[in-house]
């Protein structure tokens, strides 16, 4: 499996009225899988996985429930891989099931939060969100004089 081509198709940031952030929840979710007609690779298959990443942020319940719309960051985009005709009849007849080989599911899953994860963090940061991941962070030492 070779990844070919990447795309977004969206990219939506809100953010409500929240005073405290009690947790951050990140999903990403592949919503199809297709064989896509290319002629850039003759012997081998492309097929077109769309996916959606989206970065849930929520407060205490009781903020909740005064809220009519949520804070998140979503993209929704496309990812051209390129496969042996084995390997497309087998992701394909997985998907059947809505499921994602684990050979392809983990380098695509990886793939897909390099590319997005960077966006998110600076939306975050034009938001004035916290960060959906840790930032490193130096510290002092005492000096051992």
């Amino acid at each position: 499996m070779r990844i070919i081509g990447f795309s977004f198709t969206k990219i939506l940031a809100e953010r409500n009225a929240l005073e405290k952030v009690s947790s951050i929840n990140t999903n990403v979710d592949f919503k199809d899988i297709k064989e896509e007609i290319t002629a850039i690779i003759k012997e081998e298959i492309t097929l077109n996985l769309s996916f959606d990443f989206v970065i849930r942020y929520e407060s205490d319940k009781e903020e909740k429930k005064k809220q009519s719309n949520e804070t998140k960051i979503a993209m929704t985009g496309h990812i051209l891989i390129s496969v042996t005709k084995e390997e497309s009849k087998n992701i394909l007849k997985d998907w059947k099931k809505k499921e994602i080989p684990n050979s392809i599911k983990v380098p695509i899953f990886n793939f897909v939060l390099r590319k997005c994860t960077p966006k998110a963090l600076l939306l975050e940061e034009d938001l004035g969100l916290p960060s959906h991941i840790p930032i490193p962070k130096l510290k002092a030492q005492a000096s051992q004089e």
